[in-house]
């Protein structure tokens, strides 16, 4: 699925409340532009049996006291299981569209970050997608959109009024 049909998905799918459609088209460009960062459409997510996304708290090293919650996305279905130091019957991988994954982050407040794995068998390398940096580039984008000029039809007679 390339990634307008992975937007229309989202549109097709979100709640008819009258806003979270129009919010879906909004946002699209900025899940669109993180999307094209990364190498692949769809990454493997570990979950658990009642579909819950597995998060991972991650301590600083030097002063452990600073933790963040992130979400390992894989490229592959092996990785996914390599990533497992104990093999879990209640954690399954499963394949979600890249554009659903940014979508997720701004649902999830708990999650800082999510680590995007590019290259199968590599986890050690990845790219990290922050979620203020999302809500920071979604807010730029509605910042122009609304700044933006109207634009009016050429062929209008100038003295209209």
């Amino acid at each position: 699925m390339d990634l307008a049909q992975q937007i229309q998905v989202l549109i097709d799918n979100a709640p008819r409340d009258g806003t979270t459609p129009q919010m879906v088209k909004a946002i699209a460009p900025a899940l669109t532009l993180l999307a094209r960062q990364l190498k692949h459409l769809e990454y493997h997510i570990l979950q658990s049996l009642d579909q819950g996304w597995m998060v991972t708290t991650l301590s600083n090293r030097t002063q452990p006291e600073l933790e963040k919650n992130v979400i390992y996305a894989f490229p592959t279905l092996k990785d996914a299981a390599d990533f497992q130091s104990s093999w879990n019957p209640e954690i399954m991988a499963v394949p979600v569209p890249v554009t659903h994954i940014l979508f997720q982050m701004l649902a999830i407040d708990t999650v800082n970050s999510t680590v995007f794995f590019d290259t199968p068998g590599n986890l050690t390398a990845g790219t990290e997608v922050r979620r203020e940096d999302l809500q920071r580039l979604i807010q730029t984008q509605f910042q122009q959109t609304q700044s933006a000029p109207r634009s009016y039809p050429s062929n209008l007679p100038p003295d209209i009024a």
